[in-house]
């Protein structure tokens, strides 16, 4: 039997696009095993997919002064040896990696172990983790076409990024029940601040919420410990801190949807073709990636793209209306999408490997 080990890890977003691939690997037969971190986000992901998990030593990677800076080195080389001896266990054909930190010693131990290694990359601009692990790759995959301009030559394959299967199956009645929300003439709005919230998003929402309920219903996921009971009197609308298997039956009944640009979220959006407005996380708090991407997703009129510098009660507003009024040509764009079957396309890449 084939075998293959996925690893990647730190957040959600470096685990949750190896699950996408997992229907397609078990039809090909192969035998899968999830390698991340002792306690990280990735061990709940696998073990909830079946998945059987090894956990490994790793340490952050920092572009920041920071103490552990000098103890966490000594955890990757921990994390080497271990994942060294987890392979010539499992004897993998091979490893998928989809980054962050825990990635790196697995990639490492792989390449000196002779096992191929294939890393998918998901913003338009490649991470530190992936950087690092690019001489131990036998290819690397990419979500923007653009970004195989920062690759190696010989390496580098556009591969659109895989989206889970059962996003695409949403139900719009179940969510009007989940919802208690009534169908009628007012369309949904959805606003996705990600797992841990967006507080400056919620702000404006929650300011401009009588103006956006004369034109919508609104569903707000607005982050752990992040909702305000002040707001259930408004008619119309719906908050959530946290939602996981009811996200694909409100994404099939939202006809917008205001959201973070991390790649997996705007890759959803592309692939269920939802009409959105993206308001990337701030250079100031990150390293620009999902600026990048959201103006990548707005040059192909996928996406229309409000900075949270210029994020106001008025301009959300204007936002929403912009882009329902003109939602059909939003869709019109992402239908005709190069960026489709990325799971597909990776699995073949992967068989061929193999």
């Amino acid at each position: 039997m084939k075998k293959i080990i996925l690893t990647g890890g730190g957040t959600a977003g470096h685990c949750l696009p190896n699950m996408a691939l997992l229907p397609l690997l078990r039809k090909e037969g192969f035998d899968i095993s999830y390698i991340g971190s002792y306690a990280g986000i990735e061990r709940s992901i696998a073990e909830k997919n079946g998945l059987p998990y090894y956990g490994i030593s790793s340490g952050k990677l920092r572009r920041y002064f920071d103490l552990k800076n000098f103890s966490d080195p000594f955890r990757v080389l921990k994390g080497f040896g271990e994942s060294v001896k987890i392979m010539k266990e499992l004897k993998p054909d091979l490893v998928f990696s989809k980054g962050g930190y825990v990635a790196v010693p697995v990639v490492k131990a792989a390449k000196k172990l002779g096992i191929p290694v294939v890393i998918h990359e998901s913003d338009f601009t490649p991470g530190l983790a992936n950087r690092l692990s690019y001489s131990s790759a036998s290819k690397i995959c990419c979500s923007f076409r653009k970004t195989l301009e920062m690759l190696p030559k010989d390496k580098g394959v556009f591969t659109g990024t895989p989206i889970r299967k059962e996003l695409l199956s949403g139900n719009r009645d179940r969510a009007l029940c989940f919802t208690d929300l009534e169908s009628g003439k007012k369309p949904f709005l959805m606003i996705i601040g990600g797992s841990l919230g967006a507080a400056r998003v919620n702000e404006v929402v929650r300011s401009a919420l009588p103006e956006l309920l004369e034109r919508f219903r609104v569903i707000h996921l607005c982050g752990k410990g992040k909702s305000d009971p002040d707001f259930d009197r408004f008619e119309g609308y719906r908050q959530y801190e946290y939602i996981d298997e009811e996200l694909p039956d409100l994404y099939a009944l939202s006809d917008l949807v205001i959201s973070r640009a991390g790649a997996n979220a705007v890759f959803e959006l592309l692939s269920l073709k939802k009409p959105n407005i993206l308001i990337p996380l701030p250079g100031k708090s990150s390293r620009g990636d999902q600026i990048l991407n959201a103006a990548s997703f707005a040059e192909a009129s996928y996406s229309y793209v409000l900075p949270q510098e210029e994020l106001t009660k008025e301009s959300l507003i204007q936002a929403a209306d912009e882009v329902y009024k003109n939602r059909d040509r939003y869709i019109s764009a992402m239908e005709k999408a190069p960026e489709q079957d990325a799971a597909l396309r990776i699995c073949n890449i992967i068989k061929e490997m193999v």
